[in-house]
């Protein structure tokens, strides 16, 4: 559900960027982490990226208010 939030708020913020306006809501940051290892038997390397802005984080909210009211 909470994806679905991120995910919701994402695609509702690029619809936005054309909207000067609005800019300080679609102004995005982008947060990474990239977890490696090499334990000689099992070598992996990771990377996860989210590109946040204010509108994903107010969907993210939504999202939690939703799930709390089922």
């Amino acid at each position: 559900m909470l994806i679905i939030g991120l995910v919701a708020g994402s695609l509702v913020g690029q619809l936005l960027v054309s909207v000067p306006a609005l800019s300080f809501l679609t102004k995005s940051v982008n947060l990474s982490w990239e977890p490696k290892a090499d334990l000689l038997v099992i070598k992996y390397d990771l990377q996860f990226q989210m590109k946040l802005n204010l509108i994903s984080l107010l969907g993210l909210i939504a999202a939690f208010w939703v799930y709390r009211k089922m």
